[in-house]
Parts: C-alpha cells; sequence; structure tokens
C-alpha cells in the first residue's frame, strides 16, 4: 500500500510517517495542498490521509480534485473540525471517511488498511503458495512450518508478487506500490531486494525472474 499524508502540522507528519512506515506502508508527505496536488498527479496512491485546513490550496479542494480526476485513491481527512457538521461536510466532498483530531494511531492504521482494501479486490487474511504461508493481520511469513524474518521491502515485495497470482509484475510495479517518492528509478533497489527475498525464502526457488521484464511466482 502507498499513502500520502498532507498535513501542515511537520511534527506530526514525522510521527505517522515513522509509525506508518514501520508497519510496511510506503509513505509520502505533503506540507500543503499545491504540494498534494503536485504529489497526486505524479504518483499513484491508495490512499491519502488529508487534512482539511491546509495552506496555498486548501483541503476541500485537494479533495474535490481527486474525487473529479476518477483516481481510485481513497480520501481520510484528518482534522481538528470534528463535530457532525464538519463530518457530513467532509463525507459530502467526496471523502471516504473521516478522523478527528485527537486520535490513536492503531485507529488511523486500521482506517487506512480498510480503505486500501477498497482501493485493489480484496487480499485473503492469509495467502497460501504451495509450502508458503503469508498472514498479512499478523505480518508473518512461513515456509515448510519455519518462519521466516523478513524487512518491510521484502514483506512488501512478497504480498504484490502474491497479489498478483502468478502474473508479471514488472520492477516499475514494485517500485510504485512498495517504495515512496524518495526511491531513484534507476537504482537496483528493487533487483536486490527481490535478490534478499530469494534467499530468506530457500529452495526450491519460488519467484522466477524474467529477464528484461519482471518478475513472477513459480
Amino acid at each position: 500500500m502507498r499513502v500520502l499524508v498532507a498535513e501542515d502540522e511537520k511534527a506530526l507528519v514525522e510521527i505517522l510517517v515513522e509509525g506508518l512506515r514501520a508497519r510496511g506502508i510506503a509513505v509520502d508527505s505533503a506540507f500543503d495542498g499545491g504540494q498534494a496536488l503536485e504529489r497526486l498527479a505524479v504518483n499513484r496512491y491508495d490512499v491519502l490521509v488529508l487534512d482539511r485546513d491546509l495552506p496555498v490550496v486548501h483541503g476541500d479542494d485537494v479533495c474535490r480534485a481527486v474525487v473529479a480526476s476518477d483516481a481510485p485513491t481513497r480520501v481520510l481527512m484528518l482534522t481538528a473540525a470534528g463535530s457532525l457538521e464538519d463530518r457530513v461536510g467532509g463525507l459530502d466532498l467526496g471523502a471516504d471517511d473521516y478522523l478527528a483530531k485527537p486520535f490513536a494511531f492503531s485507529e488511523l492504521v486500521a482506517r487506512i488498511r480498510a480503505l486500501g482494501r477498497r482501493t485493489h479486490p480484496a487480499v485473503a487474511p492469509v495467502m497460501i503458495h504451495g509450502d508458503l504461508t503469508f498472514d498479512t493481520a499478523r505480518r508473518t511469513v512461513k515456509r515448510a512450518g519455519r518462519e521466516i524474518p523478513l524487512s518491510g521491502k521484502e514483506f512488501g515485495v512478497l504480498e504484490v508478487l502474491l497479489g498478483a497470482k502468478g502474473t508479471l509484475v514488472t520492477s516499475e510495479d514494485l517500485l510504485e506500490r512498495v517504495w515512496d517518492v524518495n526511491a531513484d528509478p534507476f537504482t537496483n533497489a528493487v533487483r536486490v531486494t527481490v535478490m534478499r527475498l530469494r534467499r530468506k525464502l530457500g529452495d526450491p526457488p519460488i519467484i522466477d525472474t524474467v529477464p528484461g521484464a519482471g518478475y513472477r511466482m513459480r
């Protein structure tokens, strides 16, 4: 899942970005509405966490732009204005969810994940591929009963590959889905991560490389 946090409180943004990345979510940030629109025009996001009262371009206008673009991005409004009238107003603009400050971080994560499931086809809570078991809720991976510790990026790559159900996934797709805006598109990060993932998963190999095209589950 890839998330954009549009919020002008920089201290809050740092906390959110660090916490979401620790949970394996690729996160970018924007500190005003204009920057948020620039990010949205370039990258594909599953969820936009949007402060309603943004400078430069108001959060309401950012929400309207997302809705008008027909992008699959789901909008979670995150704001200090938490009255019933405010919530109804935000939802009427086209937001998919609304969370008032202050909030529990665990609830924010749960709401983001719920919106992410609406962006993509439903993924089973436990995916099985041969002797590999991938528990998306507990974030555990086992092969032949042996638990395999994975980094956040390795976990994300495996989740995308398993979700593709044997169809080809390009390096560009993985870079967009698992990494954030700071990732260099010319880097070998995807290749190195897949190599490490293969090594951890062990034999027999279950990830194929299609030269010049990408990767898929065997």
